[in-house]
């Protein structure tokens, strides 16, 4: 049986750790370590994404597989070599420290390389047409990951090693990349800054995180000036922002660009219930930005659209988005009824904050010149 979306996930990519937390704080002096969540970038919000589509029989209209890690010849085509051998010597020993906000213990490189090798083989299975689409769910994420240092939970740019060896091996020129996490997609941004190849839009949270990063004033430099498209949302911002921001902004840059493949960086911590987060976002705020961008997707490069998993801490609310992405994906709607859903639409913005929104998000696409 053929499946037109494939769907990549490995359990070894939930052993990954940060070490012992309380929150985002290390366990020591005056932090008391917490019972049960420790780390928000735990491994639960994931593998619950992965145990709701076996429940609900999603998985079964899907091409489930795993992937080799990625190659260290992936790896060098975006990190330095000194970063990798540092990562790769800690990780073989107890663990250390990537960047900033970025701990690890021992094998967290190896389950990084992974983690990498899932979004890898999802680009190259749609470029080479065996599935229509894809979904990889990876851990640990890699959108803040810089050349020379991780950072925010990342440890390897996951999306631009995948889009590199697409480069390498397909020949592909035009990717764009649309970032729908909560946070600001740095690391990407900054690998493809010089670029006009690669065409990075990444919606967030004004100065959430990074904090002085994000900015609608960067637009890339040199030869890549144009190519990078920031759009900070204020906090609270709600479903009907992220919905006009497609409309006014994403999909017409997307038609202006025209690319050969359309990745998503898809953080699910801009949800009503994410701890990390303000923006209350739910499961269909999701559904309907995946429906657009199939749309484009299908106008513009013949259906290739690949989706790689990144940010979402709440362990309750993050698999009915995840879910509602991949029913979307797929063409195939489970039972399932998102029990949250119905809450998080009646705590939305009012009306007067809605246009205030809109207003802004109109400035921002006037400085596009969209």
């Amino acid at each position: 049986m053929t499946h037109s979306t494939s769907f990549y996930f490995d359990e070894l990519c939930m052993w990954h750790t940060a070490g012992e937390h309380a929150f985002v704080m290390p366990v020591g002096r005056w932090v008391q370590p917490t019972v049960g969540d420790g780390h928000p970038e735990s491994p639960e919000s994931k593998r619950r994404i992965k145990a709701l589509f076996d429940v609900s029989g999603l998985s079964k209209q899907l091409n489930v597989a795993s992937a080799d890690p990625a190659t260290w010849e992936d790896l060098q085509r975006v990190h330095t070599a000194g970063y990798l051998e540092k990562f790769s010597t800690e990780s073989q020993a107890r663990g250390g420290i990537a960047g900033p906000n970025t701990p690890f213990g021992k094998g967290s490189f190896e389950i990084a390389r992974l983690s990498a090798g899932l979004a890898k083989k999802a680009v190259d299975d749609v470029l080479s047409g065996h599935c229509k689409n894809a979904f990889s769910l990876g851990r640990p994420p890699g959108h803040h990951c810089l050349p020379d240092q991780g950072m925010g939970f990342c440890f390897l740019a996951n999306i631009p090693i995948a889009i590199e060896a697409a480069k390498a091996k397909h020949g592909i020129e035009r990717v764009a990349v649309v970032d729908w996490d909560v946070h600001h997609g740095n690391g990407t941004e900054a690998i493809f800054y010089d670029r006009p190849d690669v065409l990075t839009i990444s919606i967030h949270q004004e100065n959430n995180f990074p904090t002085n990063s994000g900015h609608l004033k960067d637009r890339g430099v040199d030869a890549g000036e144009g190519f990078n498209l920031n759009i900070p949302l204020l906090p609270g911002s709600g479903h009907d922002a992220y919905q006009y921001t497609f409309d006014q902004i994403v999909l017409p840059m997307l038609e202006r660009f025209r690319p050969e493949l359309i990745i998503v960086a898809s953080g699910l911590d801009a949800s009503g219930h994410d701890p990390l987060g303000r923006m209350q976002l739910h499961s269909e705020s999701y559904r309907e930005m995946t429906r657009k961008i199939m749309s484009a997707a299908t106008r513009l490069c013949d259906d290739r659209l690949v989706i790689v998993h990144e940010g979402g801490y709440s362990q309750s609310y993050v698999p009915f988005c995840g879910l509602a992405i991949v029913e979307e994906l797929s063409g195939h709607q489970t039972e399932v009824k998102d029990p949250f859903k119905e809450a998080i639409e009646g705590a939305q913005p009012n009306a007067r904050f809605q246009a205030f929104q809109r207003q802004l998000i109109d400035e921002m696409a006037e400085s596009f010149s969209l």
